[in-house]
C-alpha cells in the first residue's frame, strides 16, 4: 500500500485530517485557535445547507451533508479529550476548559437551530426520503430522533435554557473528572519497614520499589517502596498484605478520592443529576433515565430497573451464602467468633478463602501470562476466527520540550502481530503521545482494515481504568472504495519490571480481551454511514462484543495461543489451568451483586432525584442499597464521588451502568453457540464478525442479535455460566 511522505508543521495541527496523526505538533497552545477554527468552519458548513434548495433537498446533501459539516469539528476535539486522558497537563486542562464552553454551545445549537431542523424536516418529507430503505432509512430515522430528543420542536426560552444546562452539564463534569485524577494522583505511601509489606507478592513489592526509584524516594543504603491509589497498586495490598492497618489505610485513602477538600465531588453529583434531570424534563421525559433508556434495548427505565431487580432475586440466595461462609471461615482462621468483616479485610480473606477451598492463588499465573504473549495469542485468535491480520509498526515520539525525537522499531512479529512482507516497503514510523505507546496495523488479505495505538500502563497523567475508542471512521465509500478505521485501546495494567516483560494477572487478561472486542466492533465496521458505524449502537448493546471476547480467556484451547512462562517459554501447566477453572466461580454472586449494586445506584439517583435530591450520599449508599452490599461491621463512604462512568461526562454511563450486566446476559448466550461449534471454530467467527461486529447501528440490536443466534436471548445462559442458576 502506498504510505504518506513525511509531514511538516501545519497551521492547524488538530484540523489535520490525515490517518496518521501528528500527535507530536498537538500542543497545548494549538487547542484553542484550533478549536476555533474548527468551530468556524463547521458554522459555515452549516451555514450553506440553510440556503439549500427545494430542488436541492437530497440524502446527499442533507443527511450526508450535516454529518460531514461537524466531522473536522469532532474530530479535533476528540483528539484534545484523547490528550486529557492520556497527557492532563495544566496547560492542555486550561485550553481545554477555556473552549469547553464554545465547544458545548456549537452542539447544542446544531439540533436547536429551526433553520436545521426546518431543512431536516423538508427533506423528510421529500418522495425520496419516503422511498429510503435499509440503512439509509435507518440513518433518516435515527438523525429525526436524534434532532426531537436534542430539543429541536422546543419553543425558543426553553430552547435558550437547554443550551444553558449542556453547557453547564459539560463544566461540571469535566471538573468532576479532574477532581478524581487529581485526588488519585495527590495520595502516596511510602513504606520503609520490610515488616508492612509480609504477604505481598514479590511482583507487588518489585513494581513498589520501582515506583519508588523513579521518584528519588529510595537508594541501594536506604530501600523504600512506593504504593498509589492505582490499581496496579492498590489491589495487591488489599489482596494479600497481612498487615491490617496497612490495608486499612490504603483502602481508606481509595474510599477518600474525590470526598475531601480540595477535590471533594459531592456537589457537584447534586449538580450534576440536577442538570440532567432539568434536562429530560424539558424533553418532556419524567426523568433522566427515561430519556437516556428510551432508544436502548430496555425502552424505559422500568424495564432497566426489574432487570436489576430481578437479577438480584435470582442470585440473592447465593450471595448471602457466600457472605456467611468468608465470615465463617474467617472466625475459624483467626480462633474468633464469626463477625461482619470490615471493608478492607473483603479481598484479603477472599483470597486466602480461594487459596485453601481451590489451592489457586492468582499471582501463580502472571508468569505464564507476559504482555507480549498475551497480545501474540489475542491476535492469533482474532486472525482464526475474524480473518485478519495484524501487523507492528515503529513508533516515534517526540518530546515537545525537548525536541528529541525516539523510534521505537518493533521485534519482528512484535506482540505475535505478521511481519510485514519482503516484497513490501515498510511504512513510516507512527507518531505516538508517549514512548510506551505501540501501533497496528489490520488486514484483511490485502485490505487496510484499519489501525490502532495500544498504551496499557498507568501515569500520574493518564486518568484510571481501561477503555477503548475510535479516532477515524472509514469503511465503504460512495465511490466502491474502502478507508481504513483508527482506533485505540488504554488501560491503567501492571508496567514491566527489573528488564522482565509486563507479567499480567488473569483480571488484567480479560481486560484487555474486552477493550480488544470494543477495537473490533469498530475496526470490522462494514456500514457505510459514518454515525451509524461501528460502537455507535445502542448503549446496552455496545458491550457484547467486548465481554464476548472475555470468553476466550477462559478456553484451553484459547489459552494455548498464548498462555506460556516468560523465561522457558512452557505452557500453562495442566494442574494449574484446572484450578484457574474450578475457582471461576468462586464467590460469583458476590462479583454480580456488586455489579448490580452499581446499577441500581445509578438507576435509583436519575429515576428517584427528586425524592433523594441533596441528601447524604453515604447514608443513600447505606440505606437504598442495603440488600445489594456485603454486610460489614464499619460501612465505608459511596463511591458516587469517583464515579467516572456516571458523572465523568455529560451522559456516559449515566442510567445506563446496567447494561453491562445486560449486555453480558447477551453475550453468556452467544458464547453457546461457540462452545456448541467449537470455540475456534472459524465459520462460526466469520458469522459473528458478519452479523453483528460489521454491522454497528445499522438494524435494531435485537435483530442482529436474532439473526446470530436464530432467535431472541435466554437469561439462563448467564446464570449456568456463573454457577448461580436455581434448579
Amino acid at each position: 500500500m502506498p504510505f504518506p511522505a513525511p509531514y511538516h508543521a501545519m497551521q492547524y495541527p488538530f484540523l489535520d485530517a490525515s490517518f496518521d496523526i501528528r500527535w507530536s505538533q498537538l500542543t497545548a497552545a494549538q487547542v484553542e485557535p484550533d478549536i476555533a477554527e474548527a468551530l468556524r468552519r463547521a458554522q459555515a458548513r452549516l451555514d450553506s445547507l440553510t440556503t439549500l434548495a427545494d430542488t436541492a433537498l437530497t440524502y446527499d446533501n442533507v443527511l450526508l451533508g450535516f454529518e460531514s459539516a461537524t466531522r473536522e469539528l469532532n474530530h479535533a476535539w476528540s483528539l484534545v479529550n484523547h490528550l486529557d486522558a492520556v497527557s492532563n497537563a495544566p496547560d492542555l486542562r486550561q485550553a481545554l476548559n477555556a473552549m469547553l464552553p464554545q465547544v458545548s454551545a456549537f452542539q447544542t445549537r446544531i439540533t436547536l437551530d429551526p433553520k436545521h431542523w426546518r431543512v431536516m424536516k423538508a427533506y423528510s418529507q421529500t418522495a425520496e426520503a419516503r422511498a429510503l430503505t435499509g440503512v439509509r432509512k435507518r440513518f433518516l430515522d435515527e438523525t429525526l430522533l436524534d434532532f426531537l430528543q436534542s430539543g429541536a420542536d422546543l419553543p425558543d426560552d426553553q430552547k435558550r435554557e437547554l443550551e444553558r444546562i449542556n453547557a453547564e452539564l459539560a463544566q461540571h463534569t469535566q471538573t468532576f473528572s479532574e477532581h478524581v485524577l487529581d485526588a488519585t494522583n495527590a495520595w502516596e505511601k511510602i513504606v520503609t519497614d520490610e515488616k508492612q509489606l509480609s504477604g505481598l507478592p514479590e511482583s507487588a513489592r518489585a513494581m513498589a520499589r520501582q515506583s519508588a526509584r523513579q521518584k528519588d524516594t529510595c537508594s541501594n543504603d536506604t530501600p523504600a517502596w512506593r504504593f498509589t491509589l492505582h490499581q496496579p497498586s492498590l489491589l495487591p495490598v488489599l489482596q494479600y498484605a497481612v498487615d491490617d492497618a496497612f490495608r486499612r489505610e490504603l483502602w481508606q485513602a481509595s474510599a477518600n478520592v474525590a470526598r475531601l477538600a480540595p477535590h471533594d465531588n459531592s456537589d457537584l453529583v447534586w449538580k450534576i443529576l440536577d442538570l440532567r434531570h432539568a434536562r429530560a424534563r424539558l424533553l418532556g421525559f419524567r426523568d433522566f433515565a427515561d430519556l437516556a433508556t428510551s432508544r436502548r434495548m430496555v425502552r424505559n427505565s422500568a424495564t432497566a430497573l426489574n432487570f436489576i431487580r430481578d437479577l438480584h432475586d435470582r442470585v440473592d440466595g447465593f450471595f448471602r451464602k457466600e457472605v456467611a461462609q468468608l465470615e465463617s471461615y474467617r472466625a475459624a482462621q483467626t480462633g474468633t467468633p464469626a463477625s461482619r468483616l470490615n471493608p478492607w479485610q473483603l479481598s484479603y480473606w477472599s483470597e486466602r478463602q480461594r487459596e485453601a477451598l481451590y489451592q489457586f492463588d492468582p499471582e501463580s499465573l502472571r508468569p505464564y501470562l507476559p504482555m507480549p504473549g498475551v497480545i501474540a495469542g489475542l491476535f492469533a485468535l482474532a486472525e482464526r476466527l475474524f480473518g485478519v491480520t495484524l501487523r507492528p509498526r515503529a513508533t516515534a515520539f517526540t518530546d515537545t520540550k525537548t525536541g528529541e525525537r525516539r523510534v521505537r522499531t518493533p521485534a519482528p512479529a512484535s506482540g505475535g502481530a505478521a511481519a510485514w512482507p519482503p516484497s513490501s516497503s515498510l511504512p513510516p514510523p507512527a507518531d505516538v503521545w508517549h514512548p510506551d505507546v505501540e501501533y497496528f496495523d489490520v488486514y484483511d488479505g490485502p485490505t487496510h482494515l484499519g489501525a490502532f495505538y495500544c498504551d496499557w500502563h498507568p501515569r500520574a497523567s493518564k486518568r484510571g481504568g481501561a477503555w477503548m475508542n475510535f479516532l477515524h471512521t472509514g469503511g465503504p465509500q460512495p465511490d466502491g472504495s474502502r478507508k481504513p478505521h483508527l482506533g485505540l485501546m488504554c488501560g491503567n495494567l501492571t508496567p514491566p519490571l527489573d528488564g522482565k516483560p509486563a507479567l499480567l494477572t488473569h483480571d488484567e487478561v480479560t481486560t484487555i480481551f474486552h477493550e480488544f472486542g470494543h477495537l473490533l466492533h469498530h475496526l470490522l465496521s462494514d456500514v457505510p454511514i459514518e454515525s451509524l458505524s461501528g460502537v455507535r449502537v445502542a448503549w446496552d448493546f455496545v458491550e457484547l462484543p467486548s465481554q464476548l471476547m472475555e470468553n476466550w480467556c477462559w478456553e484451553k484451547e484459547s489459552l494455548d495461543l498464548f498462555a506460556r512462562h516468560y523465561d522457558t517459554g512452557a505452557p500453562l501447566p495442566a494442574e494449574l489451568l484446572e484450578r484457574l477453572l474450578r475457582a471461576r466461580q468462586y464467590r460469583a454472586a458476590s462479583a454480580m451483586m456488586g455489579q448490580l449494586a452499581y446499577g441500581l445506584l445509578d438507576l435509583d439517583l436519575h429515576i428517584h432525584l427528586e425524592q433523594l435530591q441533596g441528601q447524604d450520599l453515604d447514608t443513600l449508599w447505606r440505606t437504598r442499597l442495603a440488600d445489594y452490599l456485603t454486610p460489614v461491621a464499619e460501612p465505608g463512604p459511596a463511591m458516587t464521588r469517583r464515579f467516572t462512568h456516571l458523572f465523568g461526562s455529560s451522559s456516559g454511563y449515566a442510567a445506563g451502568y446496567y447494561s453491562y450486566k445486560w449486555a453480558e446476559v447477551l453475550e453468556a448466550d452467544v458464547f453457546t453457540r461457540f462452545r456448541r461449534e467449537g470455540v475456534l471454530n472459524p465459520q462460526t467467527g466469520r458469522d459473528l464478525r458478519h452479523k453483528i461486529f460489521a454491522r454497528g447501528n445499522a438494524a435494531p440490536p435485537e435483530s442482529l442479535f436474532q439473526d446470530f443466534m436464530g432467535r431472541p436471548p435466554d437469561l439462563t445462559a448467564l446464570l449456568t455460566r456463573e454457577g448461580l442458576r436455581s434448579e
